[in-house]
Parts: structure tokens; C-alpha cells; sequence
């Protein structure tokens, strides 16, 4: 019998405490000290252990709603990531007994309210063109108002659903606007591609040009050489009578006219002198 009740009463004595929890020790009531993780003893009947986790926790909110600033409704799912201190273990416990309460009294509370003000001040298309901002700003509100011993880690957004009609009209514009950029790339192209025809163009009619201008100027060249050579064979002739005459010998073929007048001239024995 003395056996059963030492054992009782060393049962009663120890407590255990888990990794990622610390032990809030009561002494009839009264917070006297934090047992850290492991095997500890205490004062039976009159002492108690709570365990309070310190390990990283999440909270998930869905179904919250807001209006954007262009009063465009939305549901969103929230979750938060926080932890304990350590050293503010006691506090949790003497200000909410459990971490429960706390995420009930301290979190919960103030999502709505923030989530609020922070998505009322971004319109529908920035809300979601700036998410990664808007989670900031959300998670940087709520940090202020979590006043407690509570790190607020992060906050995210995991989605946002507007209304059927905001997202169909949303992707009614967005289907326009592929429509005028298909339009104006279709413009582009065709300008560039008229572009080319002009400057193929441009380039035969330069090539053109420039033959014909090639080909006058070897008409004009020959025709100046053969005036020249014209001039230079008159010259000649002028300053050589006996020229003429020895040129028409030089042509003659030894052929007399086969009709000739009687008592007439050889015709090429006596040439006239045309330089006269």
C-alpha cells in the first residue's frame, strides 16, 4: 500500500514538457515559473503544468469579404503565419489562458478590419495587378495592430473572387485589348512590308538611272571621240594636199570604169582638191 502511494505521489511530483511547447507552472493559481522542454518535478496537489506551444502556427480565413476602391466586391481567403516567444509565454497565459483564445481575441479580430482598409485602397485591376504589394501592405497593417506576444510571421492572400459580372466584363476588355494590339502589330507589318516595296522601287529606278545615265555618257564619248577624229583627219588633209590624192590611190582596186566617154579623164588620176 506505502509502495502505491510513493508511486502516486512521484507521479504526481513530475510532468513532462514537449519540444516546440513551454510549461507554464502554477502554484495554486498563480504563475510562479516557465518549465522549458523536458522531464521537470513539482510540488503535488497544489502545483499544475499548461502546456503553451512556441512552435510556428497558421490560421486560415475564408469566405472574407471587402470592396476594392472602385467599390467592386470580393471574397478572399487569408492565412496567417505566426509564433510565441518564448519569453512571452506567461503573458499568453495570464492575458488569454490559451493559445486559442488568443487567435480568437488577439488575430481573428483585427483580419476583417484590415483587410478592409488595405484592399479599399487599390481598385479591382490593381488589387490584382499588385498583389505582391497588397500582401505587404495587409501584412504590415496587421504587425501594427497585433499589439500582444505574438509575432505576426506572414500574411498571404491565396485568392480573390469578384463578382461573375466584374470578371466577365474584365475579360470582355481584356479580349479587346489583344484585338486592338492584334490590329495595331497587323499595321506595323504592313507598313514596314510597304516600306520595303517603296525602297525596292527606289533602288530599280536609282539602277535605271544610273544605265541610262551610263549609256549617255558612252554615246556622248563616242561621239566626241568620232568628231575628233573627224577634225583631226580634216586637219590633215588640209595641211597635206597630196593626201587625198594618195588616199584615193590607196582605195583604187587597178579597175578602170568599164564605160568611158571618148577623149575623157581616168576619173582617180585626177582627183579634185577639196581642200581648196
Amino acid at each position: 500500500m506505502a509502495f502505491i502511494i510513493l508511486a502516486v505521489l512521484v507521479y504526481l511530483s513530475s510532468y513532462t514538457v514537449n519540444q516546440g511547447d513551454r510549461g507554464v507552472v502554477l502554484r495554486l493559481g498563480k504563475v510562479v515559473r516557465i518549465a522549458e522542454p523536458g522531464f521537470g518535478l513539482k510540488y503535488p496537489f497544489i502545483e499544475s503544468v499548461v502546456d503553451i506551444p512556441v512552435r510556428h502556427d497558421a490560421m486560415l480565413y475564408d469566405n472574407m469579404g471587402a470592396y476594392s476602391r472602385d467599390q467592386q466586391p470580393a471574397k478572399m481567403t487569408v492565412s496567417v503565419n505566426f509564433h510565441i516567444l518564448p519569453s512571452e509565454v506567461a503573458r499568453v497565459y495570464a492575458s488569454y489562458g490559451t493559445v486559442a483564445n488568443m487567435k480568437t481575441k488577439l488575430i481573428a479580430r483585427q483580419i476583417p478590419t484590415q483587410l478592409e482598409n488595405i484592399f479599399g485602397q487599390y481598385t479591382a485591376i490593381s488589387a490584382v495587378q499588385d498583389r505582391a504589394k497588397l500582401v505587404l501592405d495587409l501584412q504590415n497593417a496587421l504587425r501594427k495592430s497585433v499589439a500582444g506576444p505574438v509575432v505576426i510571421d506572414s500574411v498571404q492572400i491565396e485568392n480573390i473572387d469578384f463578382s461573375p459580372a466584374y470578371e466577365k466584363s474584365v475579360e470582355d476588355r481584356m479580349k479587346a485589348e489583344v484585338a486592338i494590339a492584334t490590329r495595331e502589330q497587323n499595321l506595323q507589318t504592313e507598313k514596314i512590308q510597304a516600306e520595303i516595296v517603296v525602297t525596292q522601287a527606289q533602288a530599280a529606278a536609282n539602277s535605271k538611272l544610273a544605265t541610262a545615265k551610263a549609256d549617255a555618257e558612252s554615246i556622248r564619248l563616242k561621239g566626241a571621240a568620232e568628231a575628233e577624229a573627224i577634225r583631226e583627219k580634216g586637219a590633215a588633209i588640209k595641211d597635206n594636199p597630196g593626201m587625198l590624192s594618195l588616199t584615193t590611190a590607196e582605195r583604187w582596186d587597178g579597175k578602170l570604169p568599164s564605160t568611158m566617154i571618148p577623149g575623157g579623164a581616168v576619173p582617180f588620176i585626177r582627183t579634185p582638191d577639196t581642200t581648196k
